[in-house]
């Protein structure tokens, strides 16, 4: 594929990247929370939501086995991702798992939007700015923004705007996790935090990512080592600032898309998106409850 070169300015905030990221991430997810997205992995041999999930998710890398895909992943438990891998390439290639989730995706966009919205001049432009945006992610360093990067850009808009803000969303969550990292935290703990923080519920993302107690029990151990959980696993100060920091950095590590596109034309992705967004959400393709932890305010 050849990229266009666009111009840099570095007059974007850092904030700018979670803004944008409210934005887009309910876009992305129609691929796990929605009917058509079932129906098109179905169709493709798929078995089951958490091996529709796996492949897609990781089939821009290739046949890759489970391994893979929980080093990409982070936050699962290996057990959930050997279920779904390497069977999954036994009843649909990557390409074909491709194909799959930017079907699904774009039909589920059709109806949520409608099909006035969708075939509008509205989505087109925002395509072409979120395009422009995913083009010029820094991917060094990040495997799943750097695949989703890579692959074709569909020519019908709706799903060229779905690959554009998944490769967003790939190239934020590769910095998140390198944040966590960095911070020292596993995938159990780093759930736990977000958890204290209010931001999702570890009830149902303990039985999602098949974390079994002892695990779930030890990464709340692990933050209060670290005194950044009490005794009843609420945040202390400590907690706070750990988990505020982290979120900065993940914050900081996803602006680069934003300081190239600019001032002028990043807001004019979100005022763009905000709507679309909006009507993602209306549709309950994106719940409040969502394992993603985004909090939308």
């Amino acid at each position: 594929m050849v990229r266009q070169a666009v111009p840099r300015s570095t007059i974007l905030r850092v904030d700018d990247a979670r803004r944008l990221w409210t934005l887009f991430e309910p876009l992305h997810a129609v691929t796990y929370f929605t009917v058509e997205a079932r129906t098109a992995a179905d169709a493709a041999g798929l078995r089951g939501f958490w091996m529709a999930y796996t492949a897609q998710r990781i089939a821009p890398l290739g046949a890759v086995g489970p391994g893979v895909a929980y080093g990409c992943f982070h936050g699962f438990h290996r057990s959930r991702l050997e279920r779904a891998l390497p069977d999954a390439w036994d009843l649909a290639d990557p390409q074909r798992c491709l194909t799959a989730r930017s079907v699904g995706a774009g039909a589920a966009l059709h109806r949520l939007l409608g099909e006035t919205v969708a075939h509008g001049p509205g989505v087109a432009e925002a395509a072409a700015l979120a395009g422009a945006a995913a083009d010029a992610a820094d991917v060094e360093g990040r495997v799943l923004g750097a695949a989703n990067q890579a692959l074709p850009r569909p020519s019908e808009p709706v799903r060229a705007l779905w690959q554009a803000v998944t490769t967003l969303r790939e190239h934020r969550g590769d910095g998140h996790v390198a944040a966590l990292v960095g911070a020292g935290l596993g995938p159990v703990a780093a759930h736990r935090l977000k958890a204290a923080a209010g931001e999702l519920s570890g009830a149902t993302t303990r039985q999602a990512r098949r974390f079994d107690e002892d695990a779930w029990a030890a990464g709340a151990a692990e933050l209060r080592d670290r005194g950044w959980l009490d005794a009843a696993d609420r945040l202390t100060d400590a907690g706070r600032a750990g988990h505020a920091a982290i979120e900065e950095t993940t914050d900081r590590l996803a602006a680069g898309p934003w300081r190239v596109l600019g001032r002028e034309r990043t807001d004019r992705l979100a005022e763009l998106l905000e709507p679309l967004s909006a009507a993602v959400v209306a549709g309950h393709a994106f719940p409040p409850g969502n394992p993603v932890g985004l909090v939308r305010r």
